[in-house]
């Protein structure tokens, strides 16, 4: 992504539209801006839906920014990543039905409609595939309890397969778990907020224009992104869930994360060569993995800024087959082997350490000796 200014953190989707670097003008956008109307939640419910975010970061879907040497978006909403292409893809490559043509996927919710049930009874009886998901406002989330032993924790979305055994009678199949990895920012969203809801009130169809025209209102008080602590808060998580595969009726767990968020990962998990595969996909084995069943998937995706549609569609830019053990092998073996080698950044710790000492004791900063 290029243009704009070199610094600084921009709101980048605004209620599923663009605002950075171009603003996405007309009056499909503002008819949903002035709604306060998730595109997503709406597209996925089949009827309107409002947004569901606290007042001071309403309406806010990705922030662009520079942390890893080039501007992208980085998806800071969930619900952003609720894409109908994305989740067929998830479901045909964790359940892997013969079509992805046919199957019929939909929000769990959506079974109370008649219609919606008459359609999957339709589905099943032709054989072809079906699949409801939960998520925390699509149903909410499945959960699984702790015991004195294991700390509870929920699945961000949940696929279940339905079938009819006897053609009559509907019945759960299999499940598959999709989390969708987002990034927190430092500082507030609220200023800026303030400053697209105002622009809005004001300026009503000149809201674009002007927009385009003041582009640091979108950057206002905005700070960086916590890539540390994201990593740190998530990876026992996703960890756990990836060993969700071994439960007999679970067809797998996929890791869906923006490219942004992937790419800031890269040094918790020493930045591992992935392997291309013949399918199209890549692989993040350990040495000596055994990748015959994979039931854990990444899915690395971003946002297509450059897209004439609105909201901008997502597309996957890798798929990765790994497991469990591997993921642990490269951020808690070959990080810390890294880091504690004589190249690493722990190297100067000694040096580091005298200086700081030599403030109080100055002959202790230029002693020398043996690490």
């Amino acid at each position: 992504m290029t243009g704009g200014p070199e610094r600084g953190n921009f709101v980048s989707e605004w209620f599923g539209f663009r605002t950075y670097p171009a603003v996405c003008g007309g009056t499909d956008a503002l008819g949903v801006q002035r709604a306060r109307r998730c595109p997503f939640l709406t597209a996925a419910t089949r009827e309107d839906r409002t947004c569901v975010k606290a007042a001071s970061s309403s309406g806010i879907c990705a922030i662009n920014n520079a942390s890893n040497g080039i501007r992208q978006d980085w998806l800071v909403c969930p619900y952003r990543a609720l894409d109908p292409d994305l989740i067929r893809k998830v479901v045909c490559r964790l359940f892997d039905p013969e079509s992805s043509e046919s199957i019929f996927i939909a929000p769990a919710p959506t079974l109370a409609r008649l219609n919606t049930r008459a359609e999957l009874i339709e589905q099943l009886r032709s054989g072809a595939p079906a699949i409801v998901y939960l998520q925390d406002k699509l149903g909410g989330e499945i959960s699984v309890g702790a015991t004195d032993r294991s700390p509870e924790f929920s699945f961000d979305v949940t696929l279940i397969e339905l079938v009819s055994p006897n053609g009559s009678t509907v019945d759960v199949g299999r499940f598959g778990v999709l989390e969708i990895q987002t990034m927190d920012f430092h500082g507030s969203y609220r200023h800026a907020v303030a400053n697209l809801n105002d622009s809005l009130r004001l300026h009503g169809p000149r809201f674009a224009q002007v927009l385009q025209e003041n582009q640091r209102w979108l950057s206002d008080r905005i700070e960086g992104p916590n890539i540390a602590n994201v990593f740190k808060r998530t990876f026992y998580q996703m960890m756990l869930k990836f060993q969700a595969g071994v439960h007999p009726r679970c067809v797998g767990t996929t890791l869906a994360i923006p490219q942004a968020v992937w790419d800031s990962w890269q040094r918790h998990l020493g930045r591992p060569e992935l392997v291309s595969r013949d399918d199209g996909t890549y692989a993040l084995r350990h040495p000596g993995a055994n990748g015959s069943d994979t039931r854990a998937w990444i899915y690395v995706f971003e946002t297509d800024a450059e897209s004439a549609v609105h909201p901008n569609p997502v597309v996957i830019k890798r798929v990765i087959a790994t497991d469990p053990a591997s993921v642990a092998y490269y951020a808690l073996h070959e990080v810390p082997a890294w880091t504690f080698s004589d190249a690493g950044a722990a190297a100067a710790i000694l040096t580091a350490i005298r200086r700081r000492l030599s403030a109080w004791w100055s002959e202790l900063g230029s002693a020398s000796s043996e690490p």
